[in-house]
């Protein structure tokens, strides 16, 4: 099975849509921390932003580009056509000659993408937290261990989220479209808590709730019963597509 995981995590680092979600989902944070610095200075010196134990935190998020990205690639690159001539012929073809056990595969390729995603979460929070701190100095107080942590659970289980939607649509382009406008251009999920209290236990919104703490949400969740609520929802979307991959043709 390490053997398994470690070729998993070759195969994934070998895309180069990956390395443009690595690439993205690292940088993209710090730089918005490096161009917002003004606006927050002026906003903390005017008073309009009292609370400050979210800097660095919120701008987080932004950066969930990269793993919604490699949550997708991982399974969509094994349904790309591999061959202009012969466009029946996928990756997945070879990937279950090598490894027939479905499930055995789907465990690697997990694993492969939770170690890849955390890894990449943990730079981003390190530097992200890091620049922070540096250019706001007292007004930024470094968040507690268990906030930190949260984020980059938060983080590796959106690419799970994302994973798993593209697991059962065999689809990258969809998923993909639909998780990034929802998270940076508009939250369809967030629209939906105004029409409903019940779209706050959404993952992508109670989620959040693990390490954010001045946002004003709809419905208040205490931190580890939001990280339980949004692994909830992960666990039955991977079981769905668990399902139909065990099922489905190559």
């Amino acid at each position: 099975m390490v053997n398994l995981v470690r070729a998993e995590i070759r195969k994934l680092l070998g895309l180069p849509t990956a390395w443009i979600g690595l690439v993205l989902g690292t940088l993209i944070a710090p730089v918005v921390v490096l161009l917002n610095a003004p606006y927050t200075r002026r906003a903390i010196a005017d008073g309009t932003l009292t609370d400050t134990s979210d800097l660095g935190l919120n701008d987080l998020g932004i950066g969930l580009i990269g793993p919604m990205v490699l949550g997708v690639i991982v399974v969509s690159s094994e349904y790309t056509s591999t061959a202009r001539d012969a466009p029946g012929a996928r990756q997945l073809t070879a990937t279950l000659a090598a490894v027939p056990n479905r499930l055995r595969l789907l465990a690697a390729k997990t694993t492969a993408l939770v170690l890849v995603v955390a890894a990449q979460a943990a730079v981003t929070a390190a530097a992200t937290l890091t620049l922070t701190q540096v250019l706001h100095g007292d007004h930024a107080p470094v968040p507690a261990p268990t906030r930190i942590a949260a984020a980059i659970l938060y983080w590796t289980l959106t690419a799970l989220l994302a994973y798993a939607i593209t697991l059962i649509t065999r689809n990258g382009i969809v998923p993909l479209t639909l998780l990034i406008i929802n998270s940076s251009v508009v939250s369809v999920s967030y629209l939906l808590t105004k029409v409903t209290d019940l779209a706050s236990y959404l993952p992508d919104i109670v989620g959040a709730q693990m390490f954010i703490r001045g946002a004003d949400f709809p419905v208040e969740v205490a931190p580890v019963t939001a990280g339980l609520v949004m692994t909830a929802w992960i666990l039955a979307l991977l079981a769905v597509g668990a399902v139909l991959f065990q099922r489905r043709d190559a």
